[in-house]
């Protein structure tokens, strides 16, 4: 059992690692007179219409991220253990 826990911690902070190394990548994209920036975590930096930045837009599409993630998270620990290692994920 102290295996697993040990296993679960060093997956943590593998994945807290690795988003800290992905935070600082964006990708900007401009169409329409709209302008999206994102970061490699799938987070949303800004949205722009027109050179005016909607902040409600974009808090608003990070919280319908973030929920989806959750969704697909407990789906994932769901199957996993049907697997018999729901509780390492």
């Amino acid at each position: 059992m102290f295996d697993k826990f040990k296993t679960v911690a060093k997956f943590m902070k593998a994945k807290s690692e690795m988003e800290k190394k992905l935070d600082p990548i964006w990708a900007v994209v401009e169409k329409a007179g709209y302008k999206i920036t994102v970061n490699a975590n799938r987070k949303i930096i800004a949205i722009e219409e027109h050179g005016v930045e909607n902040k409600v837009l974009k808090d608003l599409l990070n919280d319908a991220l973030k929920a989806a993630l959750k969704k697909g998270e407990k789906k994932m620990k769901a199957s996993g253990e049907d697997f018999g290692i729901g509780d390492l994920l």
